[in-house]
């Protein structure tokens, strides 16, 4: 972009859409309740009723998803003509303890917590949809911008799926989301064309064996060193069957077997991912990993069982899609806010929403300036600069309004 169009582009005289410094206190006290009560996925009632109520509260008439959780909301009445633009946030913690010791905020909920920042997603979507209503109100929104909170992010295949299954994509032209970035500081954004996640699936395995004596293991399966061979010889070989450039990874994270140290196991549990960088490697996966493992455990006399859960395909952003946030971060930030982001080994299940619609999403910077320590996502002790919030809200806001302007 020339020094002329950023300047053209930049200034709240251009586009309004600034968050109001009352509701931007209001935003950062939600963000802090759900931080406080997260809920899993395809349980996220509390959140649920909590958007809900904000969002009618604002004059709008948000819908529960068919699936009991999640809503779709239209700010503007879409009459059939150009397609809208949807804001997608996910809504569901995870799994995992809070392990803050002095947050104010920290989960309440025993063994749960937004450490994907989910929250802030979800209050940054909820902020630009008050946004939104009120310029709609002033007549100043040109045309219907739909919001999607999605619930499940965090349970494979995602509940995207079952979104797009409640109709959330009718009458959509494209989509854009953020995620929370702990390597970005607050205040920033990351940006990038194709691929900015990869495809996750999800392995388990059962190895079998009639056991026995460890002081006898050529008389029957040892299946001990059979499940330590699936560890370390599968991930080789399935490197070596793909592409190096496609990135397809297997990575353990539970083995279990045995009781005693003088015994050898009748049975053994392995669990992991798979990871890919390339969406047509992804689609060869399971048939290179399934026989990988069945040659390993048949090399060492296992009988083996394998459950591949099918999860995600990349996250590809569009290009005029990642130009449209682009272009809206520089009107509220100037261009020295947007940086380059690397493709992550992540998964996200707003891949499945650009299965059907161009978009984009944005890795939003909530890592306070200055800081040295990175709060890892997916780690207990995860939290985000609630500068964020602000920065997310605007971005969208300034994406619906400049949508509005292009084909």
């Amino acid at each position: 972009m020339s020094p002329e169009s950023e300047a053209d582009l930049a200034g709240e005289a251009v586009l309004p859409g600034v968050l109001p410094e009352a509701l931007r206190a209001e935003l950062v006290a939600f963000r802090r309740d759900l931080h406080m009560h997260p809920e899993l996925g395809n349980q996220e009632f509390r959140t649920t009723a909590a958007i809900k109520e904000r969002l009618e509260r604002a004059g709008l008439k948000p819908r529960v998803l068919a699936v009991g959780t999640g809503l779709v909301c239209d700010i503007g009445d879409w009459d059939g003509g150009r397609p809208m633009l949807a804001l997608r946030a996910d809504i569901d913690g995870l799994p995992i303890p809070d392990t803050k010791t002095d947050c104010p905020y920290r989960s309440t909920v025993p063994d749960r917590a937004h450490a994907c920042g989910h929250d802030v997603h979800t209050t940054v979507v909820l902020g630009a949809g008050l946004v939104l209503a009120d310029l709609h109100r002033r007549g100043l929104l040109p045309r219907p911008v739909r919001l999607v909170f999605q619930p499940a992010e965090e349970v494979l295949p995602g509940g995207a799926a079952d979104a797009i299954d409640c109709g959330v994509l009718e009458g959509v032209g494209k989509m854009i989301a953020v995620h929370c970035d702990p390597r970005v500081d607050a205040g920033r954004i990351g940006l990038r064309e194709g691929a900015i996640t990869s495809a996750c699936d999800r392995l388990e395995i059962a190895l079998d064996g009639p056991g026995g004596h460890t002081a006898r293991p050529h008389l029957t399966t040892d299946l001990v060193t059979a499940a330590a061979r699936v560890v370390t010889d599968v991930p080789a070989l399935v490197a070596r069957r793909v592409d190096t450039r496609a990135g397809l990874a297997v990575t353990w994270g539970r083995i279990e077997s045995g009781h005693a140290p003088n015994v050898i196991p009748q049975h053994a549990e392995l669990s992991g991912t798979v990871r890919c960088l390339d969406i047509d490697a992804w689609k060869q996966a399971p048939d290179i990993v399934v026989a990988a493992i069945d040659e390993v455990a048949n090399l060492h006399r296992a009988k083996s069982e394998i459950n591949y859960v099918r999860g995600v395909p990349p996250v590809v952003n569009d290009p005029a899609v990642t130009d449209l946030l682009r272009d809206a971060m520089t009107v509220r930030r100037g261009s020295d806010a947007v940086e380059g982001t690397e493709q992550s080994l992540g998964g996200e299940d707003f891949s499945w929403y650009l299965q059907h619609v161009p978009g984009a999403m944005a890795r939003l910077g909530v890592r306070t300036p200055g800081e040295r320590t990175v709060r890892d996502l997916h780690q207990g002790d995860f939290d985000a600069d609630e500068s964020a919030i602000t920065v997310g809200v605007e971005l969208f806001t300034a994406a619906a309004m400049l949508d509005a302007d292009r084909l």
